[in-house]
């Protein structure tokens, strides 16, 4: 494992999602990936995507700009879509991807991130709508599943590239879905998994159902045992994005990273846990407008002469003031991922705007190196 895991998602690729992917989509009434796989031709559109969308000339690219890790999501479907209309086949992309890792010396997170029945009724479980994880029999399910992803990439020929699986991503912790269930399921999976790895130092990570690491201290502690951080097998991740809530819309990009800085107290657990954190997703994208003379105002709508909305204004049309602002908040993430956690995986490689790693090298957002700093030392950490 690398001292900091600094990483970024494979979004898109293994499992679709409209807005991502909305070329795919197009002339159909398609809106998620188990519609989509119920259209005509969807098996020959897939493999296309597969083939194209993610290559190792990509994973080349991505480890030349200091990146070290690969977060993958797949669905469950990939490897059992008994009763359902899912096309299988995302499994052998997934195989090359491990491959292209090992060979320009990349580490890999295999994320299952749609489980049956649905677990959050967004698009990106697969199916949008209703959430149906915790009903029938879809937990256990859930679990044969991942028992066959840790039989195969738990295996000693995976552990020198494969160093984590994730349970489940983004399952949702209200309505349709019981946090005490969901905590109790984890375990149960956690010890599935284990019993079916034969590398024991597989890191095994669980998304905190969007209710903070700090919920999760009782289940680490059950599972890790006395294990210290740096030895713990449990680990949870957390989502943490600034676009997302209404409240997050009335910043401005100085409050947007005043609050990046602070996550370190908020919402990720101290160096003396042990339990480790991953941040699983992130972006550089806010909802922010930057004037000519680089300060920002919240909101969408420009009113001074020359100001530039980050929300309405193509990424290539970017002038120095949004460009610099964006960047000044992605590096306030990145230093307060690096200082309060085990490392950040960036949603996502190819995504637009400020969502995409690609695109934040290419305009200018990160440096040419992921560790490259126009705006060191601005969250005050000490070494």
């Amino acid at each position: 494992m690398p001292a900091v895991i600094r990483g970024v998602n494979i979004g898109g690729w293994l499992v679709l999602e409209e807005w991502m992917n909305s070329d795919m989509f197009q002339g159909s009434s398609a809106t998620d990936q188990v519609t989509f796989d119920a259209t005509s031709g969807a098996q020959a559109k897939l493999e296309a995507h597969w083939d194209s969308y993610f290559t190792e000339a990509d994973v080349e690219k991505i480890a030349s700009w200091g990146i070290n890790a690969l977060r993958i999501p797949i669905g469950y479907w990939a490897y059992n879509n008994s009763g359902t209309p899912y096309i299988q086949g995302a499994d052998a992309y997934l195989e090359k991807a491990i491959g292209w890792a090992r060979t320009h010396g990349l580490k890999v997170l295999v994320d299952c991130h749609g489980s049956p029945g649905s677990q959050n009724g967004f698009d990106n479980s697969g199916s949008a709508g209703n959430v149906m994880w915790q009903t029938g029999n879809n937990l256990q399910l859930s679990i044969d599943v991942l028992e066959t992803m840790a039989a195969k990439y738990g295996a000693q020929e995976y552990a020198d590239v494969v160093f984590a699986l994730e349970l489940v991503n983004e399952p949702i912790s209200w309505d349709q879905n019981s946090f005490t269930k969901t905590k109790q399921w984890a375990q149960d999976a956690y010890a599935a998994v284990k019993a079916q790895a034969a590398n024991k130092n597989l890191l095994i990570i669980m998304h905190d159902g969007f209710m903070g690491p700090a919920n999760w201290q009782k289940v680490g502690a059950a599972v890790n045992a006395n294990a210290s951080s740096a030895s713990a097998n449990f680990a949870v991740d957390v989502h943490l994005y600034q676009n997302q809530v209404a409240a997050d819309s009335l910043l401005t990009q100085a409050q947007h990273i005043a609050k990046a800085c602070n996550w370190t107290q908020s919402e990720l657990l101290p160096a003396s846990a042990a339990l480790p954190v991953f941040v699983g997703e992130f972006s550089a994208a806010t909802n922010i407008c930057a004037n000519p003379d680089g300060t920002t105002v919240a909101g969408s709508i420009c009113t001074a002469s020359g100001c530039q909305c980050s929300s309405n204004v193509p990424i290539a049309s970017w002038k120095a003031p949004l460009v610099q602002a964006t960047r000044k908040f992605l590096e306030a993430e990145l230093d307060a991922f690096e200082h309060g956690s085990r490392g950040w995986f960036m949603w996502s490689y190819r995504a637009p705007g400020a969502w995409g790693l690609a695109n934040a090298v290419e305009y200018g957002l990160v440096g040419a190196k992921v560790t490259d700093r126009m705006f060191p030392g601005q969250c005050g950490f000490s070494a």
